[in-house]
Protein backbone atom coordinates (compact mmCIF):
# COMPACT_ATOMS: atom_id res chain seq x y z
CA UNK A 1 0.00 0.00 0.00
CA UNK A 2 1.84 2.97 -0.77
CA UNK A 3 2.70 5.85 2.19
CA UNK A 4 4.81 8.73 1.98
CA UNK A 5 7.77 7.78 4.48
CA UNK A 6 9.92 9.69 6.66
CA UNK A 7 13.24 9.67 5.61
CA UNK A 8 16.72 11.06 6.38
CA UNK A 9 16.30 13.97 3.88
CA UNK A 10 13.42 15.05 6.65
CA UNK A 11 16.05 15.24 9.44
CA UNK A 12 17.29 18.56 8.72
CA UNK A 13 13.71 20.04 8.95
CA UNK A 14 12.85 18.31 12.02
CA UNK A 15 16.56 19.21 13.78
CA UNK A 16 15.55 23.01 12.43
CA UNK A 17 11.97 23.44 13.26
CA UNK A 18 11.52 20.94 15.80
CA UNK A 19 8.56 19.29 13.84
CA UNK A 20 7.90 17.86 10.27
CA UNK A 21 4.41 17.40 8.60
CA UNK A 22 4.02 14.15 6.57
CA UNK A 23 1.36 13.92 4.15
CA UNK A 24 -0.58 10.47 3.66
CA UNK A 25 1.60 9.00 5.87
CA UNK A 26 -0.94 6.71 6.36
CA UNK A 27 -3.63 5.86 3.63
CA UNK A 28 -7.16 7.18 4.04
CA UNK A 29 -8.00 3.78 4.78
CA UNK A 30 -6.10 2.86 7.37
CA UNK A 31 -6.74 6.21 9.55
CA UNK A 32 -10.50 5.38 8.68
CA UNK A 33 -10.23 1.62 10.13
CA UNK A 34 -8.26 2.85 13.37
CA UNK A 35 -11.24 5.64 13.70
CA UNK A 36 -13.86 3.41 13.35
CA UNK A 37 -12.69 0.82 14.98
CA UNK A 38 -11.98 3.38 18.57
CA UNK A 39 -15.34 4.75 17.96
CA UNK A 40 -16.85 1.16 18.59
CA UNK A 41 -14.36 -0.47 21.08
CA UNK A 42 -15.93 -0.26 24.09
CA UNK A 43 -12.44 -0.47 26.03
CA UNK A 44 -11.31 2.58 25.08
CA UNK A 45 -14.92 4.23 25.92
CA UNK A 46 -14.37 2.31 29.34
CA UNK A 47 -10.79 3.64 29.72
CA UNK A 48 -10.98 6.66 28.92
CA UNK A 49 -10.62 10.02 30.99
CA UNK A 50 -11.20 13.66 30.46
CA UNK A 51 -8.92 16.16 31.60
CA UNK A 52 -10.36 19.84 31.80
CA UNK A 53 -8.91 23.15 30.82
CA UNK A 54 -9.18 26.09 32.34
CA UNK A 55 -12.45 26.94 30.79
CA UNK A 56 -14.11 24.31 31.78
CA UNK A 57 -13.79 22.15 28.62
CA UNK A 58 -12.86 18.61 28.44
CA UNK A 59 -10.57 17.35 26.26
CA UNK A 60 -10.33 13.22 26.43
CA UNK A 61 -8.00 10.38 25.91
CA UNK A 62 -7.50 7.07 26.21
CA UNK A 63 -3.22 6.01 27.08
CA UNK A 64 -1.70 2.98 27.16
CA UNK A 65 1.85 1.46 27.62
CA UNK A 66 2.87 -2.22 26.14
CA UNK A 67 1.71 -2.53 22.91
CA UNK A 68 -0.38 -5.49 21.83
CA UNK A 69 -2.11 -7.34 18.57
CA UNK A 70 -4.79 -4.91 18.40
CA UNK A 71 -5.26 -2.45 15.37
CA UNK A 72 -3.76 0.51 16.97
CA UNK A 73 -0.98 -1.52 17.78
CA UNK A 74 0.02 -2.59 14.57
CA UNK A 75 0.34 1.00 13.78
CA UNK A 76 2.92 1.77 16.14
CA UNK A 77 4.76 -1.19 15.67
CA UNK A 78 4.52 -0.76 11.73
CA UNK A 79 7.66 -0.56 10.10
CA UNK A 80 6.88 2.94 9.12
CA UNK A 81 6.36 4.50 12.30
CA UNK A 82 9.33 2.18 14.10
CA UNK A 83 11.96 2.98 11.22
CA UNK A 84 10.92 6.50 11.35
CA UNK A 85 11.61 7.02 15.38
CA UNK A 86 15.56 5.16 14.18
CA UNK A 87 15.96 7.19 12.03
CA UNK A 88 14.77 10.53 14.30
CA UNK A 89 16.48 9.21 17.35
CA UNK A 90 19.62 7.70 15.83
CA UNK A 91 19.24 3.83 17.08
CA UNK A 92 16.63 0.87 18.48
CA UNK A 93 13.49 2.46 20.05
CA UNK A 94 10.95 0.91 22.57
CA UNK A 95 7.12 1.86 22.57
CA UNK A 96 6.92 4.75 25.99
CA UNK A 97 3.37 5.19 25.49
CA UNK A 98 0.23 5.81 23.04
CA UNK A 99 -2.85 7.35 23.35
CA UNK A 100 -6.22 8.25 21.40
CA UNK A 101 -7.16 12.11 21.42
CA UNK A 102 -10.48 12.57 21.50
CA UNK A 103 -11.93 16.23 20.57
CA UNK A 104 -15.60 15.76 20.51
CA UNK A 105 -17.50 18.42 18.90
CA UNK A 106 -18.61 21.52 21.00
CA UNK A 107 -17.61 20.50 24.12
CA UNK A 108 -13.22 18.95 23.39
CA UNK A 109 -11.18 20.88 25.19
CA UNK A 110 -7.72 22.95 25.28
CA UNK A 111 -4.75 21.78 25.57
CA UNK A 112 -2.43 24.64 27.23
CA UNK A 113 1.62 24.88 26.47
CA UNK A 114 3.51 22.30 27.29
CA UNK A 115 6.28 20.08 26.02
CA UNK A 116 6.17 16.77 26.33
CA UNK A 117 9.86 16.27 28.18
CA UNK A 118 8.49 18.67 30.99
CA UNK A 119 7.19 16.28 32.95
CA UNK A 120 8.33 13.06 31.01
CA UNK A 121 12.18 14.58 32.59
CA UNK A 122 9.87 13.80 36.09
CA UNK A 123 9.24 10.14 35.25
CA UNK A 124 13.14 9.34 35.15
CA UNK A 125 13.98 10.06 31.78
CA UNK A 126 17.71 11.78 31.90
CA UNK A 127 17.82 12.53 28.35
CA UNK A 128 15.02 14.00 25.70
CA UNK A 129 15.71 10.95 23.56
CA UNK A 130 12.10 10.73 23.02
CA UNK A 131 10.12 11.71 19.90
CA UNK A 132 6.11 11.46 18.90
CA UNK A 133 4.43 10.48 15.72
CA UNK A 134 0.57 11.90 15.57
CA UNK A 135 -1.49 10.36 12.55
CA UNK A 136 -4.51 12.09 12.19
CA UNK A 137 -7.72 9.67 12.19
CA UNK A 138 -9.99 12.73 10.93
CA UNK A 139 -9.56 16.08 9.79
CA UNK A 140 -7.78 18.46 12.21
CA UNK A 141 -8.44 22.23 11.33
CA UNK A 142 -8.19 25.56 13.16
CA UNK A 143 -12.03 25.25 13.67
CA UNK A 144 -11.92 22.03 15.65
CA UNK A 145 -8.86 22.59 17.36
CA UNK A 146 -5.66 21.07 16.05
CA UNK A 147 -2.26 20.93 17.07
CA UNK A 148 -0.40 24.49 17.66
CA UNK A 149 3.98 24.54 17.53
CA UNK A 150 5.97 27.40 18.48
CA UNK A 151 8.82 26.38 15.62
CA UNK A 152 12.28 25.74 16.80
CA UNK A 153 11.51 26.29 20.39
CA UNK A 154 12.63 22.94 20.98
CA UNK A 155 15.72 24.71 21.24
CA UNK A 156 15.13 26.04 24.23
CA UNK A 157 15.40 22.85 26.00
CA UNK A 158 13.41 22.20 28.66
CA UNK A 159 11.39 24.83 30.67
CA UNK A 160 9.77 24.50 34.19
CA UNK A 161 5.44 23.26 34.04
CA UNK A 162 3.05 23.91 36.63
CA UNK A 163 -0.13 22.77 37.38
CA UNK A 164 -2.79 24.70 34.70
CA UNK A 165 -6.58 23.43 35.40
CA UNK A 166 -5.98 19.64 35.45
CA UNK A 167 -3.12 19.88 33.07
CA UNK A 168 1.00 20.45 32.94
CA UNK A 169 1.45 23.88 31.74
CA UNK A 170 4.82 25.63 30.47
CA UNK A 171 5.60 28.43 32.19
CA UNK A 172 4.20 31.31 30.67
CA UNK A 173 6.60 33.95 30.39
CA UNK A 174 9.01 31.82 29.09
CA UNK A 175 5.98 31.12 26.23
CA UNK A 176 5.26 34.27 25.59
CA UNK A 177 9.03 35.65 24.76
CA UNK A 178 8.97 32.40 22.43
CA UNK A 179 6.67 34.04 20.41
CA UNK A 180 7.80 37.04 19.89
CA UNK A 181 11.03 35.28 18.53
CA UNK A 182 9.93 32.35 16.90
CA UNK A 183 6.69 31.39 14.77
CA UNK A 184 3.24 30.28 15.71
CA UNK A 185 2.23 27.67 13.32
CA UNK A 186 -1.37 25.17 13.03
CA UNK A 187 -0.74 22.30 12.32
CA UNK A 188 -3.48 21.49 10.10
CA UNK A 189 -4.02 18.01 8.73
CA UNK A 190 -5.84 15.18 6.63
CA UNK A 191 -6.91 12.25 7.85
CA UNK A 192 -3.72 9.78 7.14
CA UNK A 193 -1.21 12.60 7.97
CA UNK A 194 1.41 12.71 10.31
CA UNK A 195 2.78 15.12 12.75
CA UNK A 196 6.26 13.84 13.87
CA UNK A 197 7.47 16.11 16.49
CA UNK A 198 10.04 16.97 19.33
CA UNK A 199 9.92 16.31 22.71
CA UNK A 200 10.61 19.17 24.02
CA UNK A 201 8.67 21.36 21.21
CA UNK A 202 6.19 23.53 22.64
CA UNK A 203 2.80 22.86 21.79
CA UNK A 204 -0.78 23.67 22.69
CA UNK A 205 -4.29 23.08 20.80
CA UNK A 206 -7.57 25.03 21.65
CA UNK A 207 -11.08 23.86 22.32
CA UNK A 208 -12.87 22.29 19.62
CA UNK A 209 -16.25 24.63 19.00
CA UNK A 210 -17.12 23.23 15.45
CA UNK A 211 -19.26 20.65 14.43
CA UNK A 212 -16.50 18.05 13.51
CA UNK A 213 -14.76 15.25 15.82
CA UNK A 214 -11.06 15.59 16.15
CA UNK A 215 -9.54 12.28 16.68
CA UNK A 216 -5.73 11.50 16.51
CA UNK A 217 -3.24 8.81 17.67
CA UNK A 218 0.17 9.73 19.59
CA UNK A 219 2.51 6.98 19.51
CA UNK A 220 6.03 8.12 21.90
CA UNK A 221 9.06 6.42 21.38
CA UNK A 222 12.09 6.16 23.47
CA UNK A 223 15.30 5.42 22.89
CA UNK A 224 16.12 2.04 24.77
CA UNK A 225 19.45 3.17 26.23
CA UNK A 226 17.67 6.06 28.07
CA UNK A 227 16.24 3.82 30.67
CA UNK A 228 14.28 5.64 33.31
CA UNK A 229 16.03 5.18 36.27
CA UNK A 230 12.27 5.37 38.13
CA UNK A 231 9.37 2.65 37.96
CA UNK A 232 8.09 2.67 34.58
CA UNK A 233 6.69 -0.40 31.88
CA UNK A 234 9.55 -2.26 30.53
CA UNK A 235 8.62 -1.55 26.86
CA UNK A 236 10.05 2.34 27.13
CA UNK A 237 13.51 -0.23 26.88
CA UNK A 238 12.70 -2.63 25.00
CA UNK A 239 13.16 -3.27 21.59
CA UNK A 240 9.82 -2.91 19.23
CA UNK A 241 9.01 -6.49 17.85
CA UNK A 242 8.19 -4.75 14.34
CA UNK A 243 5.31 -5.67 12.39
CA UNK A 244 4.87 -4.72 7.93
CA UNK A 245 3.42 -1.80 6.68
CA UNK A 246 0.20 -3.80 5.97
CA UNK A 247 -0.35 -5.47 9.16
CA UNK A 248 -2.87 -2.16 9.88
CA UNK A 249 -5.37 -3.51 7.16
CA UNK A 250 -4.63 -7.08 7.75
CA UNK A 251 -5.49 -6.40 11.33
CA UNK A 252 -8.97 -5.14 10.63
CA UNK A 253 -11.59 -3.98 13.18
CA UNK A 254 -9.19 -5.28 16.52
CA UNK A 255 -9.59 -3.54 19.47
CA UNK A 256 -8.32 -3.80 22.86
CA UNK A 257 -7.54 -6.98 24.63
CA UNK A 258 -7.94 -7.37 28.47
CA UNK A 259 -4.61 -7.46 29.25
CA UNK A 260 -3.97 -3.71 28.04
CA UNK A 261 -2.10 -1.72 30.36
CA UNK A 262 -4.10 1.66 30.06
CA UNK A 263 -3.58 4.60 32.47
CA UNK A 264 -6.16 5.90 34.72
CA UNK A 265 -7.22 9.62 35.68
CA UNK A 266 -6.57 9.15 39.05
CA UNK A 267 -2.60 7.91 38.42
CA UNK A 268 -2.20 10.77 35.94
CA UNK A 269 -3.15 13.66 38.08
CA UNK A 270 -1.96 12.32 41.61
CA UNK A 271 1.48 11.84 39.40
CA UNK A 272 1.68 15.19 37.90
CA UNK A 273 0.79 16.97 41.30
CA UNK A 274 3.27 15.09 43.36
CA UNK A 275 6.29 16.02 41.26
CA UNK A 276 5.25 19.55 40.15
CA UNK A 277 5.47 20.17 43.85
CA UNK A 278 8.36 18.51 44.06
CA UNK A 279 9.68 20.51 41.36
CA UNK A 280 8.57 24.12 43.09
CA UNK A 281 10.35 23.25 45.90
CA UNK A 282 13.72 22.11 44.43
CA UNK A 283 13.58 25.41 42.43
CA UNK A 284 12.48 27.46 45.46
Amino acid sequence: MKFNPFTAAHLPAFEKDGYVIIKNFLSKEEAQLMYQTAIDDDAVSKNSFDLNDTQGFRTRLALWYTPGDDVYSMYSRSEKAVEAAELILGGTVGHYHSKLMQKEPHKGGAWEWHQDYGYWYNNGFLFPQMVSIMVALTEATKENGCMQVIRGSHKMDRINHNMTGEQAGADMEKVEEALKKMELVYVTLEAGDALFFHANLLHRSNANLSDKARWSLISVYNLVSNVPYKPEPASCHTPIQKVSNDAIIRAGKVGFGDSTDFLSKEVDLKFKEETLLNNSVIDA
